[in-house]
């Protein structure tokens, strides 16, 4: 099923209030969650390549604000979430998609142990949708009442007749396996696939956002979807937009729940509890991985200036868990994170107030300071792990302006770079997205220091 461009661009029109409602929800506490409910099934949210479950807090946050308690929720963080360049070859940090049926299929075990359910709900974002293909379509349709796709690249991010054993190839072994048939999903589960509306970078026909600029893909916006899904194009949303985005929680939920969500916006506690993992990137590979002997200090700050209140708010050094906190903070609090990783630059990660809490606040050191910035006495990042930038379609501004390394149209870039001379280190940097707004401080590169302005929304 799709909808029609109309009917798609009336919900998107809703939006500015509801993104608005995002921000005025954390100093706003007299709207009490609803009643939690046994009614929504066990929902595990599944991340995507070289991505961790930490993304999905958003989405944990308006599940949770719509009545679904906390403890009938998971998020899978993948051990090695890299997909390998041949499926078949062992490749040091990164899984098969094997190693991801396996992990994912023990994770639901646990979900339906915890809750005495016989059945889940899977709601997964671009490969992490191949991971619950995978394990439904090889025995474990029993165990699964809802799958949800987010962006999955179910045709591939190219189609080719090489790379055969490569899992985002259309035409390769893996994604043949899933797709043979009149239907391409498994009866007894119901499927929905969200797609965007041409903005998806990796549904698009001509391979340069792929690094092969004027050679054809294979594949279209269509891509995403599935004979015999209910398949949705959520409008100007990006490849992560379309699992993150409020857009996208109001048909995750409507589809599992069977009915609207109450409310969009999330509503915020009295007292937030934070806590994490510290993770790494070993030669230059993103994994899961717990960090040991990692220290991270929580700080207070000014939110139109980042200079902190005071001292520590919460210090903590990882075991062999990699885990860090508690950090019992204020919802209406912008808060540093200082993570001091061994082998790692000193990462002072600028965050906007948390309006619930998390244990999936995980944190990893920014990239070594490399030759682009010999020169820069300080460097700021702007990041968005939820989504991508998009210009002209965002508002994207990072001291003021918008980002020379941001790429217009298609969106493509998570992150921006600003260097700054040594007589600039210690001065505030606005990082501006959409009416999202962090205040950094610019810290000496001279101390191998990054300071990093992590967008929530």
């Amino acid at each position: 099923m799709k909808l029609s461009r109309r009917t798609i661009l009336q919900g998107v029109s809703s939006l500015p209030f509801a993104v608005a409602s995002l921000r005025a929800g954390v100093m706003a506490q007299t709207a009490p969650a609803v009643t939690p409910s046994t009614e929504v099934p066990p929902i595990l949210f599944v991340h995507g390549n070289g991505d961790y479950d930490a993304l999905w807090v958003t989405t944990l946050w308006r599940m949770e604000s719509n009545g679904v308690a906390r403890d009938r929720m998971a998020a899978i963080n993948f051990t090695d979430p890299l997909a390998r360049s041949d499926d078949k070859v062992e490749q040091a940090g990164r899984s098969s998609t094997e190693d991801q049926r396996r992990e994912l299929t023990a994770a639901i075990a646990d979900l339906k142990r915890r809750t005495g359910a016989s059945r889940v709900a899977l709601v997964g974002s671009s490969r992490g949708g191949y991971a619950i293909r995978n394990v439904i379509k090889n025995g474990g349709a029993g165990d699964v009442s809802h799958a949800i796709l987010c962006g999955t690249p179910n045709h591939g991010v190219f189609a080719t007749d090489d790379q055969s054993n490569n899992e985002f190839n259309g035409r390769g072994a893996f994604l043949r396996g899933l797709n043979e048939g009149e239907s391409e999903v498994t009866p007894g589960t119901a499927f929905l696939t969200l797609r965007s509306d041409g903005l998806d970078k990796y549904a698009q026909a001509d391979g340069r956002f792929i690094g092969k600029p004027g050679v054809p893909t294979g594949v279209t916006a269509e891509g995403p979807e599935l004979k015999g899904a209910t398949n949705l194009v959520l409008g100007a949303l990006d490849h992560r937009e379309v699992a993150f985005h409020p857009r996208a929680f109001r048909e995750i939920y409507k589809f599992i729940a069977g009915r609207e969500p109450t409310r969009i916006a999330i509503v915020p506690e009295p007292s937030v509890k934070l806590s994490g993992l510290v993770t790494g990137t070993p030669g230059g590979v993103s994994t899961n991985r717990p960090v040991a002997g990692a220290t991270v200090d929580v700080f207070r700050v000014d939110p139109e200036t980042g200079e902190r209140n005071g001292g520590a708010l919460h210090s903590s050094k990882t075991g062999a868990d990699g885990r860090w906190g508690p950090a019992q903070v204020n919802p209406a609090w912008s808060l540093e994170f200082v993570l001091a990783s061994p082998d790692a630059p000193t990462t002072h990660i600028y965050r906007s107030p948390f309006p619930r809490s998390s244990d999936v606040v995980h944190l990893r050191p920014a990239r070594p300071l490399g030759p682009a910035d010999k020169d820069a006495g300080a460097v700021v990042i702007m990041s968005r792990p939820r989504g991508y930038f998009g210009l002209p379609r965002d508002v994207v501004l990072l001291d003021g302006k918008e980002p020379a390394d941001v790429k217009p149209g298609v969106p493509t870039d998570a992150a921006a770079t600003l260097r700054l001379p040594a007589s600039e280190v210690g001065r505030n940097i606005v990082a501006q997205f959409g009416e999202e707004r962090i205040v950094a401080r610019a810290w000496p590169a001279a101390e191998n220091r990054i300071a990093i302005a992590e967008l929530t929304y």
